[in-house]
């Protein structure tokens, strides 16, 4: 088995919810759930932010001309059932049901079409960048599955390939670091190098924000993602080293 991981990044205009992120620079959407079939597309996505933002990212997964990711800039005629789960004041829920016609397509589709069946799809949204990471066979065409992708998003999206590696039980395992979204490791990176987590502080988070020419908050957002996600991956290595130990 490999793990493919690659971006899109959408141009102002060409997706409501990629819109929405970039307007709401402290919200971000991860995938619960993704399915596809020939015909259909279902999955329930995870969205963090303020209550403004929520309220917005509810508004564009209703709006008519989004269709759960179709890739088809003009109304392509399907019909897309939108459902929210949860809502809170910063967390929204949401199921989407989408039955694909003649002229749609989204990467799930064009990843059926040409890596096959068996397919398990992650995503996280923030800002307009877009990632997807797909679990697959080790024989499926990336390339062509990668090339046909290209095609089908045009112009108004730009597509970056991250990595491709293999799934290997007995492969020591990629750097958290390695697994967070550019911004974080950008924001990361900066905060050590400028002394933000040394004690006495050398910076502080405002002037670290002006340094790098982004709101206050959307640092403090980035650095609290990164925080978090390595943390958890800390914890579960820790707790996979233990389960490794005591079955010795």
């Amino acid at each position: 088995m490999r793990e493919f991981v690659f971006a899109l990044e959408y141009e102002p205009g060409t997706n409501p919810v990629a819109d929405v992120l970039a307007a709401y620079p402290d919200a971000s959407i991860r995938s619960l759930s993704c399915h596809v079939t020939a015909d259909s597309l279902w999955r329930v996505d995870h969205a963090e932010g303020s209550a403004e933002a929520l309220e917005a990212l509810e508004d564009a997964y209703k709006n008519a001309d989004f269709f759960a990711d179709c890739l088809v800039k003009d109304d392509c005629g399907a019909d897309c059932e939108v459902q929210v789960l949860d809502r809170s004041n910063d967390t929204l829920v949401v199921y989407t049901y989408w039955d694909r016609t003649d002229v749609c397509t989204s990467v799930p589709h064009v990843a059926l079409e040409y890596l096959g069946e068996g397919l398990l799809f992650e995503t996280y949204r923030e800002g307009r960048r877009y990632r997807w990471r797909i679990v697959l066979g080790s024989d499926a065409p990336i390339h062509e599955f990668f090339d046909a992708l290209g095609d089908e998003v045009g112009e108004c999206t730009g597509i970056e390939m991250l990595r491709l590696t293999e799934l290997d039980p007995d492969r020591a395992p990629l750097e958290p670091e390695q697994d967070l979204p550019v911004e974080q490791r950008e924001a990361l990176r900066a905060a050590v190098e400028h002394g933000y987590y040394e004690t006495p502080r050398r910076i502080e988070l405002g002037e670290l924000a002006e340094q790098l020419e982004i709101p206050r908050s959307t640092l403090s957002y980035r650095l609290r993602r990164a925080e978090s996600s390595l943390a958890t991956n800390f914890v579960e290595a820790d707790d996979s080293l233990e389960t490794l130990a005591a079955g010795l």
